[in-house]
């Protein structure tokens, strides 16, 4: 499904952008830099590989779904990223439902979360691609069950890996969070993407 973003701006860019995602969270981050852009999602195989590292993993995703909207989009800069979340080495997926997010928050109560959010630049008319990664720790603080499920039926964090939304009523989950940049959390990382999109030639201020 495709989505055209439009802004009044006065920058240009030499290559048209797209955004290599169906996610409305990331669509409203990309918007933050004032660029025009398409969204597109990459429909890949998000499944991790036997034995491979949440890393890894990433990184690998970030780079194959901008690979795949290049069959699309063979002209342009492409912007993958993906993110993975782990709590004592297990994988946090999305929730889905209510009692899976309620068993997701308590079994991260009182614990550290790592996000490891993958980023890949594709100019898909010489194939170069340049890729980067952010890791941000979510510090839990230690959560009654009264706690855990006000807040689920509060704001419904169904669709979120590791069921919160730091951007809104998640941030009362917390002690702490140590992240170089707070839009990485919630699923691009910006200061990351202005830096690999200014080796292309694209300035955004």
């Amino acid at each position: 499904m495709r989505q055209i973003h439009k802004h009044f701006n006065s920058k240009k860019t030499m290559i048209p952008i797209v955004l290599a995602s169906g996610s409305s969270y990331r669509a409203e981050l990309l918007k933050k830099l004032q660029l025009e852009f398409v969204s597109f999602s990459s429909n890949i195989d998000e499944a991790p590989q036997i034995g491979e590292s949440v890393a890894d993993l990433v990184m690998r995703l970030s780079q194959a779904k901008a690979q795949a909207v290049s069959a699309v989009y063979s002209s342009h800069l492409i912007i993958g990223s993906d993110q993975a979340a782990v709590c004592n080495g297990e994988f946090l997926s999305k929730p889905g439902n209510r009692q899976e997010a309620i068993h997701q928050l308590k079994a991260q109560s009182g614990q550290i979360i790592h996000f490891y959010t993958g980023l890949c630049l594709l100019n898909s008319v010489t194939g170069q691609a340049l890729k980067d990664m952010d890791i941000s720790a979510v510090h839990f603080k230690r959560l009654t069950d009264r706690q855990i499920e006000n807040y689920v039926d509060c704001e419904q964090p169904f669709d979120c890996a590791g069921s919160f939304k730091s951007e809104g009523l998640g941030i009362a989950l917390f002690s702490r969070i140590d992240a170089p940049d707070p839009n990485a959390l919630i699923g691009l990382p910006l200061i990351k993407l202005i830096n690999l999109l200014a080796k292309f030639g694209v300035e955004v201020i």
